[in-house]
């Protein structure tokens, strides 16, 4: 048996085209701050922890049902193979659940393009749906402008809804009422699949419309009722890019809001991007021009930005992440990194480890108190602790066909302008000295030197440049006192 806040099922309609969003992409699969439309509505049905949730689709189903088994296994899908109209969805999802049509308990139907939607809000509905002992409860909101939406008319004295009138069709009066209806509902099941079964598509259309059940079961005498919810953006369905962006707008400074809430700095909200899945610790600071997507973490005293692009990344305590895209990687406490690097997937860096300007890495975990400080590619390699990588250094993984890993070990002092052609091993306390080309095992404690001997041809320039600028100046040179020559 469901209850107020567990209902017996949750309909969600995302069986339609989409037309206006000109894209390829079905309109349910957009994406806002990290997740689909759809994939919102969800979460928020979640929340409300149905005995049942199916999901009607339709156009490009394939790609929906698809996306659906990766993001929520557990919900139904149900194909509407013709595009009938809201109550041919609904009864289509009933009798995938529920063929009898015996469902007994709440049922939530909900639009899978209202991203805005919060289970706070779905909560409320069922709620006043139970306490009311309404058979069906109309999820409404008040705006600012209603123009163009189908208005909430109740009845004096009891608040019961005795209409639902769309704006062409409204009197003067009607369009001054500022409460509309939001396309969510909350049904009594059992009288709901009976009402289904009444609704016609004698309408320009023909098509079978879900709000014809509300007129179906007050003449049967059962009462409609209405719920407000917490916020009028949160019924917002999403019909072209321009409204994508909004609501993403609005969700995301809903996210920034919470996050502030709970001791997070943010210093420039309108410059400042976050998916829902992002999560922060207390004292975090965010600089302007930062984006946050996937799971990333910031740790306590945190501190990320400006100009930087964390995805799937975690940072730890008091680490500083400075213009830095990075991905699926972590950062460990107190590590520093940037300006200007690039951490690709599978980097881990350790403890008061250090990651300078104009570094790449991938795969590669450096060890606490390691620096790699400047201008160097780490590729498929593991450092030690309290290490030190010369500039320009090259970390060679690939040799066409195959990647390999180079390792170094622990309290090491590389030269400036190294390759390390994989596989191989520099062993701890080791130094290599700058310009070399490490191609065999160092042991540990050795000075590796690989390089050529430097050898200077004297009056080069002068036979092979003559009156050059070159020239002159080196024969300026030779002519001043002390000069050798």
């Amino acid at each position: 048996m469901s209850s107020a806040s567990n209902p017996a099922a949750v309909v969600v309609l995302a069986a339609g085209e989409g037309t206006r969003m000109k894209s390829a992409t079905p309109k349910v699969l957009h994406e806002l701050c990290g997740r689909s439309l759809v994939g919102h509505v969800l979460a928020a049905a979640r929340e409300l922890s149905p005995e049942r949730l199916v999901v009607v689709v339709g156009h490009e189903r394939e790609k929906v049902t698809a996306h659906l088994n990766t993001i929520d296994a557990d919900a139904r899908t149900a194909v509407q193979l013709e595009q009938n109209g809201t109550g041919h969805a609904v009864r289509t999802g009933l009798e995938d659940i529920d063929p009898a049509g015996s469902l007994d308990g709440t049922v939530i139907v909900v639009c899978g393009d209202t991203p805005l939607l919060t289970g706070g809000t779905l909560t409320d509905l069922a709620a006043t749906h139970a306490a009311d002992g309404n058979a069906v409860t109309v999820l409404t909101a008040e705006v600012p402008d209603a123009t163009g939406y189908g208005r909430i008319v109740r009845e004096e004295g009891t608040g019961a809804v005795t209409a639902i009138v769309e704006h062409k069709d409204a009197t003067e009066a009607q369009r001054a009422i500022s409460e509309i209806n939001s396309g969510v509902f909350a049904f009594d099941g059992r009288l709901l699949a009976d009402a289904l079964k009444k609704v016609r598509t004698d309408n320009s259309q023909g098509e079978e419309y879900l709000t014809d059940v509300l007129g179906i079961l007050r003449e049967a005498g059962h009462r409609v009722g209405a719920s407000v919810a917490r916020d009028h953006r949160e019924i917002a369905g999403i019909n072209n890019r321009v409204q994508l962006s909004e609501a993403g707008r609005i969700l995301n400074d809903r996210l920034l809001e919470r996050a502030m809430l709970d001791g997070v700095t943010v210093v420039d909200p309108a410059s400042t991007f976050v998916d829902v899945q992002v999560t922060f610790e207390r004292d975090a600071t965010v600089l302007p021009g930062t984006q946050l997507h996937g799971t990333t973490h910031l740790a306590e005293g945190a501190v990320v930005g400006p100009n930087t692009r964390l995805t799937n990344t975690v940072v730890g305590a008091g680490a500083r992440v400075d213009n830095t895209v990075a991905y699926d990687s972590e950062i460990g406490a107190q590590a520093s990194v940037g300006p200007f690097a690039y951490l690709r997937p599978g980097t881990r860096l350790g403890l008061k480890s250090k990651i300078g300007t104009y570094v790449e890495t991938k795969n590669a975990t450096i060890g606490d108190g390691t620096k790699v400080p400047h201008l160097s590619y780490v590729g498929d390699a593991t450092i030690g602790d309290f290490t030190n990588i010369g500039a320009a250094s090259v970390f060679v993984n690939y040799d066409g066909e195959s990647k390999h890993h180079t390792t170094v070990g622990s309290h090491c002092k590389t030269g400036s302008d190294n390759m390390f052609v994989a596989p191989v091993t520099v062993g701890d306390g080791a130094y290599t000295a700058a310009g070399s080309v490490i191609t065999k095992d160092v042991p540990a404690g050795s000075l590796a030197v690989a390089r050529g001997q430097q050898r200077n041809i004297e009056g080069w320039v002068a036979r092979k440049r003559p009156g050059s600028a070159a020239a002159k100046a080196a024969e300026a040179a030779a002519r001043e006192p002390g000069s050798e020559g």
